[in-house]
């Protein structure tokens, strides 16, 4: 069993739609898009550089996305307090599944060779001091 844990620095960026380009008819990848999961394997390749991960993980995959969202400066303390502690979580946008797509679409052929090797996972949001994701990759055989 291999494990891969890394943490991605800022916002959470979901997956957003193609788009279509009515001009020449042509479908598109928005820029956040784009922008976010470059910055995904990034993140991962800097990880895999100092933990010596040299190739990609080759048998079933268990996945845990956790993303801690910023506190609104304008909620009371004790509205704080209870996001802190847990008591109340994010429900807001960005939806799970976007945001599990943009991070595992963006992990394809660095981190393992394609998403379908995803067999487990789990996406949980939470309120932090500072946002980031911390992903975690399981190989289950092998």
């Amino acid at each position: 069993m291999s494990l891969r844990e890394f943490k991605i620095p800022g916002k959470v960026q979901a997956k957003q739609r193609p788009r279509l380009n009515l001009k020449n008819g042509r479908v598109y990848t928005p820029q956040p898009t784009i922008n976010y999961e470059s910055y995904v394997k990034w993140c991962y390749s800097d990880y895999a550089k100092q933990e010596g991960w040299d190739k990609p993980l080759e048998n079933a995959i268990s996945a845990e996305i956790e993303v801690f969202m910023p506190i609104p400066k304008s909620d009371s303390k004790k509205k704080k307090e209870a996001k802190f502690s847990g008591k109340i979580r994010p429900t807001v946008k960005p939806d799970n599944d976007n945001i599990a797509k943009s991070v595992l679409d963006a992990l394809n052929g660095l981190a393992y060779g394609d998403d379908k090797q995803i067999v487990e996972l789990k996406v949980r949001k939470y309120y932090g001091v500072e946002p980031y994701v911390y992903v975690k990759l399981i190989e289950l055989e092998g």
